[in-house]
């Protein structure tokens, strides 16, 4: 017995020191990550205001860029922030198809899995951007011309969702017939708002820049959120007691505060360099931005959930169709634009080197 006992300690002993041994195992099996640099150390291009540290050395392989999921640096919690949101959107769509036994195949259901594809699209198309935008100038011009793609997509699917789902009966009689022709006219401008500042504008960005990225996205926010501000307010007036629309109206409040942030450089512009791993205006951009999908797909799902017969009242499957091919004719404008002016990029760029 007391031999069993102590081939047994024995055995725990080899254990514990093999156990305090497997963080330097797993030190020695990663990839050497290079350590992150001051702005100094990366060219005017990837730059940004009131950030001094914390910047990814540019050129190396694209392996170190995927990895550095995993490092602190500047744009890591931009990385984390939207990888998490889609995650969120994806298990909450889930449950909510499976609890509700959805009709994948149904017309009605469409514009909702159009709505989370284009919420889940520009989330990852933003984790990619912030991720791999570092590598070179060229990857850096690309991948934020993905990234606004992304939002064009999810602006003209929350416009179908909006449209289909939440619009009250007086603004849908009104506006049913030019809305959703002028909500894919503005993603559209959107993205090419968005691709050409980023092409046009050097750094140190002058004022026009903002101006061509917030001008076209505000026009096509005021437009998308039309159908939902107006049931809000009928709603709040009339002693609101839907659930929908107070989901709807965090939805805007979450909206406003991330454009507040999207468009000023606060707090890092009052305190240069102490926000540059957490903290400056970016990431809470992207956070108020998630807390405000999250908001807009739980109302969502209550107005996909109660207003079926209201649903069926106005749409036939044909025009579903129809409206819905217009979301794929999107794609191919925004992609077709963000390609061209990639195009002109890449020919700057190597004029730049030759």
């Amino acid at each position: 017995m007391t031999t069993a006992i102590l081939e047994h300690l024995s055995t725990l002993s080899v254990s514990g020191q093999q156990l305090r041994r497997l963080p330097k195992i797993l030190e020695n099996g990663l990839p050497k990550m290079p350590c992150t640099v001051p702005e100094t150390d990366v060219p005017q291009l990837f730059r940004e205001p009131y950030i001094h540290t914390g910047y990814r050395p540019t050129g190396h392989r694209w392996r170190y860029y995927f990895l550095s999921l995993f490092q602190k640096h500047n744009e890591v919690v931009n990385v984390w922030t939207h990888l998490l949101a889609a995650l969120a959107v994806l298990l909450r769509f889930w449950a909510f198809a499976e609890a509700e036994a959805l009709p994948w195949a149904s017309a009605s259901t469409l514009p909702l899995l159009l709505y989370v594809l284009s919420s889940i699209t520009y989330l990852l198309f933003s984790v990619l951007a912030h991720l791999l935008q570092s590598q070179s100038e060229l990857s850096h011009y690309t991948f934020y011309f993905v990234d606004y793609v992304g939002v064009s997509i999810y602006q003209y699917g929350s416009a179908l969702v909006h449209f289909f789902y939440t619009s009250d009966q007086a603004w849908y009689e009104h506006f049913w017939l030019f809305f959703l022709p002028a909500a894919a006219f503005c993603g559209w401008l959107s993205c090419a708002g968005c691709c050409y500042a980023k092409y046009r504008y050097q750094k140190p960005y002058p004022i026009m820049k903002k101006v061509c990225q917030v001008v076209p996205s505000g026009l096509a926010f005021i437009l998308d959120i039309s159908p939902v501000a107006h049931r809000v307010a009928l709603c709040h007036l009339a002693g609101c007691q839907e659930q929908a629309a107070w989901y709807h109206t965090l939805q805007i409040l979450f909206f406003l505060v991330s454009a507040y942030f999207f468009s000023c450089p606060v707090p890092e512009k009052y305190f240069p360099g102490s926000c540059d791993i957490v903290g400056h205006g970016h990431q809470l951009f992207h956070v108020f931005l998630s807390i405000c999908t999250l908001s807009q797909l739980e109302a969502i799902l209550l107005d996909y959930q109660g207003r079926q017969e209201i649903f069926l009242q106005r749409h036939s499957p044909l025009s579903v169709y129809m409206a819905c091919l217009s979301f794929f004719l999107l794609i191919a404008c925004s992609t077709a634009t963000a390609a061209l002016l990639r195009h002109k990029v890449k020919a700057r760029l190597m004029k730049k080197e030759s």
